[in-house]
């Protein structure tokens, strides 16, 4: 029964989390924040960073596995930092998150038609066309860039880029409310 309940406890509290972190666009941020995630002993799955559509802001995206008391401890760190403006922990479908992939992928006269079709179904984009490959661009959810990815990997990807998620809260922002 011990066994059984550590088990269980260890599945509790080790959790995927989205993190999405508002900061001034100033140098030495991103890496005190990632820093601040190691230092706690979270590894950072993935990491986007981009400017917003405020001047001089810039919105850190990250997703990471870890225990949620310690990732409580660690928001609060983030909250006290000098160029953090707002920070928050996405749980479920309070928020609406996509992803972006390049990828290349053997493709020759026989199977370019059905690699094509492929792209139709999940909005795919080819971007770039050779004699030997193509470059496909995709988007969405979590679920679709990785079933999207399994459907082409028999073809043979041969090089691969992804985004990590970008994330954004459902409704009204602080802001606009």
């Amino acid at each position: 029964c011990a066994v059984h309940h550590s088990q269980s406890l260890h599945f509790l509290t080790f959790m995927r989390h989205v993190i999405s972190v508002l900061v001034e666009n100033k140098f030495g941020v991103l890496a005190r924040i990632a820093g601040l995630f190691s230092g706690r002993g979270f590894n950072i799955d993935t990491l986007n960073v981009a400017p917003t559509h405020a001047d001089g802001r810039s919105r850190i995206t990250a997703t990471l596995n870890g225990d949620d008391k310690a990732l409580d401890q660690c928001i609060k760190q983030l909250d006290k930092l000098v160029d953090v403006i707002q920070v928050e922990n996405f749980h479920g479908d309070e928020a609406v998150g996509r992803e972006l992939v390049l990828l290349k992928v053997e493709a020759d006269s026989k199977t370019r038609p059905e690699i094509t079709q492929i792209c139709d179904v999940f909005r795919g984009k080819i971007v770039d066309v050779s004699n030997t490959s193509l470059i496909i661009e995709a988007t969405g959810n979590e679920n679709k860039i990785k079933a999207f990815l399994n459907l082409l990997d028999s073809f043979g990807v041969t090089e691969l880029a992804r985004t990590g998620i970008v994330s954004l809260r459902r409704g009204l922002s602080d802001e606009e409310e």
